[in-house]
């Protein structure tokens, strides 16, 4: 007597597919660690700080304007001024804000001595950045010996 099966069935194929729903999950999980810890990268030294009104955002740089016209005529911030009150100005200006900078607009036909003056009392005053202010052309002139 034998005993068997009259029908025999046949074994489950191997799958040919790749199951990526466990990689999806896992990349799902890994992404949300990173959303969570990334704040936490950026600043790892948690602080309370006191709130004052003096904690403002700076300010862009101020200046004074310092103009010599083609007769020699200075005016400090479009203002004409003679070189006494120019000094007493930007000494009062440095002495208030010494970081201010001079932006000195000079005519190209103002000797250069009356040039370096002017700079000369901007830096007596205490006022050591100085701006040289030119128009740009459109062409180039070649540079004339």
């Amino acid at each position: 007597m034998s005993f068997g099966r009259l029908e025999r069935s046949k074994a489950s194929q191997p799958m040919s597919e790749i199951n990526i729903t466990p990689l999806v999950d896992v990349m799902l999980v890994l992404l949300v660690i990173f959303i969570l810890t990334a704040p936490l990268l950026a600043s790892s030294i948690k602080l309370d700080l006191p709130k004052t009104e003096a904690a403002k955002p700076g300010t862009t740089p101020a200046f004074v304007t310092l103009v010599i016209d083609q007769a020699g005529q200075v005016f400090l911030n479009d203002q004409p001024i003679t070189p006494e009150a120019l000094r007493a100005s930007l000494a009062q200006t440095a002495a208030f804000a010494p970081d201010t900078e001079v932006q000195l607009r000079a005519d190209k036909a103002v000797p250069y001595g009356q040039v370096v003056e002017a700079m000369g009392a901007a830096q007596q005053a205490g006022l050591n950045r100085i701006g040289f202010v030119a128009e740009t052309s459109a062409a180039s002139p070649s540079i004339k010996p």
